[in-house]
């Protein structure tokens, strides 16, 4: 890869502000109710980040359009790109959007391709401040309800946790694709946590937080847990050195899949490896272009 485009796409996990651990650390030392209801807050409101240039083209050549996800009652912003009966849905990760994936879009595009992506709710264009695993399930299952079945879908990071509770759901699929994808709910939260500099104990709190707002165990929602009933098809891809997503999540969504293909990456991390040829090919031969 030319150094230019390694520098553009190198990793960047997201780090937490300075005033923000420093607000929740005070607010623990007053009380973990406040520590914690500071820190659910912060967990369900995404980061959105300006879109880089490289993602000018697909976002410029894509018929945009709002949708309204009715059982969630929340606009998205949905990204129409190119023109075929074979459907791709993409779904994008946490503090995401909709043309994250334009190099994986772009080879799809090409082998003839219709690719449909979002901005969940609170993302990129879409409105909103706060969102939830729930809202991105949601917009998969009516999404696909307006367009359509889909042949297949990719998702990263969250975004594959949320189509594999999608496909339990009863989303219709030939094939799915998952990268860099999260397991334990419970796992994240803590990590979350951890990354506050808070107490474990706020951890705990939290989820059981969530617990009550969903009046659900949210663990429900893990990936591998919802991999049990996943019967289709699934490459599981993740790299080795991924340091927001670690690549144990991978191994253990592979196991619990009816019919997986894992492969594991090097020196790619958790955002390179959506702009990887070698990934890009792999994908593509995957969801098989001898099918249009």
């Amino acid at each position: 890869m030319p150094q230019k485009q390694s520098k553009l796409l190198q990793e960047r996990s997201v780090q937490i502000p300075s005033n923000i651990i420093k607000t929740g650390k005070v607010l623990q030392s007053i009380s973990l109710s406040l520590a914690t209801k500071f820190a659910a807050k912060l967990f369900i409101t995404p980061i959105k980040y300006t879109p880089p240039k490289r993602e000018e083209v697909m976002d410029q050549k894509s018929v945009q359009k709002d949708f309204t996800i009715k059982e969630i009652d929340r606009v998205i912003r949905v990204y129409e790109y190119g023109q075929s009966d074979k459907k791709i849905l993409l779904v994008h990760g946490w503090s995401g959007r909709g043309t994250q994936m334009f190099k994986i879009a772009d080879a799809l595009l090409k082998a003839g391709f219709m690719t449909i992506s979002f901005d969940a709710p609170a993302h990129g264009k879409s409105p909103g401040k706060t969102t939830m695993m729930p809202h991105f399930i949601a917009a998969c299952l009516e999404l696909e309800q307006h367009y359509g079945s889909f042949y297949a879908a990719v998702g990263h990071s969250l975004g594959g946790m949320s189509l594999l509770n999608a496909v339990r759901k009863g989303l219709q699929l030939e094939k799915l694709v998952l990268i860099g994808t999260g397991d334990s709910i419970t796992e994240i939260s803590y990590e979350f946590v951890k990354n506050l500099q808070l107490k474990p104990e706020v951890a705990d709190r939290m989820k059981k937080h969530f617990d009550k707002l969903h009046d659900e165990d949210i663990d429900r929602y893990s990936g591998s847990e919802a991999a049990a009933f996943v019967h289709i098809p699934t490459l599981v891809i993740h790299d080795e050195e991924d340091k927001d997503v670690s690549v144990s999540c991978a191994y253990r969504i592979a196991k619990n899949l009816k019919n997986s293909e894992l492969v594991i990456t090097q020196k790619l991390g958790h955002r390179m490896i959506l702009a990887n040829r070698e990934v890009i090919e792999k994908i593509c031969n995957f969801v098989d272009i001898s099918t249009l």
